[in-house]
């Protein structure tokens, strides 16, 4: 009985807040350890998915959030306003990936990489909720640097950022070649 209680208080606390909340948080909230907490929890993540139910809870990052399937969308955009998509150009998945590996970043760091201005990829990336600022550089200037947010795990079904694909050596050298030639090709033309 006392599990189902503290169970039912974690589902209520999750609801409510809407948000992803904090282990620690869900922990003191219930009056218990973060390692009995984190197995209350994924407990009840076990029960919904086998119960076949409309919602779940996911992990973000050490916190955990309550929110429907995605096979549920249909039936939900047929009662709610259907929330406008963003479109993730190549141009703003690039700069996005190069903000995910190389976080916390500057601007001028990702226009290196890319070669290009990449100030309306940056803010849009921004105004989508997946990068944010994180403050400045110790450096002249004090330039603004950047980071991925929640959303961006949420949006990409990540845990956290240890579970991005990790390139090896030869294809990180692959890539700097075909940069390379790339380049090349640009001075010549």
């Amino acid at each position: 009985m006392e599990i189902e209680k503290l169970q039912s208080a974690i589902e209520a606390i999750l609801f409510t807040m809407g948000d992803s909340v904090e282990l620690e948080k869900l922990a003191s909230a219930i009056g218990h350890d973060e390692e009995t907490t984190r197995k209350l929890i994924h407990n009840m993540m076990d029960k919904y998915e086998a119960a076949d139910r409309g919602i779940r809870i996911i992990e973000l990052d050490n916190a955990y959030q309550l929110c429907t399937k995605k096979e549920m969308y249909e039936y939900l955009i047929r009662v709610a306003k259907q929330p406008k998509r963003y479109v993730l150009t190549d141009v703003l998945l690039e700069t996005l990936s190069i903000i995910a590996y190389k976080q916390p970043v500057t601007k001028l760091e990702i226009e290196k990489i890319r070669g290009v201005k990449s100030d309306h990829a940056v803010n849009k990336l921004v105004e989508y909720g997946l990068v944010e600022e994180t403050g400045r550089l110790d450096a002249p200037g004090r330039p603004l640097l950047f980071g991925t947010t929640e959303e961006f795990l949420r949006r990409f079904s990540v845990h956290s950022l240890d579970e991005l694909p990790v390139l090896d050596q030869e294809q990180i050298e692959h890539f700097k070649e075909e940069a390379e030639d790339e380049a090349q090709l640009k001075l010549d033309i």
